[in-house]
């Protein structure tokens, strides 16, 4: 029997209930407002280094932010949905994280993830990205999420091992970007595998739930 993906309407839009919440964030739609905090880290060189775009103009940021405000739902293959992060102590946004609905035949998705140098190292970024796992697999009723990041990205390929991605393949110098001929790293995760680690002994075992 086919699974129906919980909050897809039936015109077969995927609304997800928002905001998404766990223990220490939510996870929300941008809104205007959040100009100043998102731009904060989204112009950094450090933040964007090994991402496909340069720091953007005040005025680039602007018309991204209007675009990433609308995007609440996945309407089609393609579509990614883009939510804020504010931690609930802090009140502010210091990152974001995207599902990319790559293919409906397939049940294949993507996540990314974007956050501020000065919130780092804090677990953020993995109770976030955990929390986009969560919904791409049990409420969009993906197959498979990937996570696809330049070589030298070691940081985030840690984030991703550590979400119990696997390393599925490294594509030598496959992609010129900004000027050079990079590597690309491809991680994966499928459905079987992310409910099989959703288990008290398993995330205890990772560090992800208080003893």
């Amino acid at each position: 029997m086919e699974r129906w993906p919980r909050g897809r309407s039936v015109e077969g839009v995927f609304r997800p209930t928002l905001p998404l919440e766990t223990p220490r964030l939510v996870l929300r739609p941008f809104t205007i407002e959040d100009y100043d905090d998102a731009f904060g880290y989204h112009c950094r060189a450090d933040v964007v280094r090994y991402l496909y775009w340069e720091p953007p103009t005040p005025e680039e940021f602007r018309e991204v932010l209007a675009r990433r405000a609308g995007r609440t739902t996945l309407d089609r293959e393609g579509d990614g949905l883009n939510l804020a992060v504010v931690p609930r102590d802090v009140d502010r946004v210091i990152g974001d994280v995207t599902l990319f609905w790559c293919s409906e035949q397939h049940r294949q998705g993507e996540i990314g993830f974007v956050f501020h140098p000065a919130f780092q190292d804090r677990g953020y970024a993995f109770e976030a990205s955990q929390a986009m796992l969560r919904l791409g697999f049990q409420d969009l009723c993906l197959h498979r999420i990937a996570g696809r990041l330049d070589s030298r990205n070691t940081s985030s390929a840690h984030l991703l091992e550590r979400l119990g991605m696997r390393r599925e393949a490294h594509l030598v110098e496959n992609e010129h970007v900004k000027g050079e001929w990079v590597d690309e790293v491809v991680y994966g995760l499928l459905d079987r595998d992310w409910a099989a680690a959703q288990s008290p002994e398993y995330l205890h075992r990772r560090g992800t739930m208080p003893p």
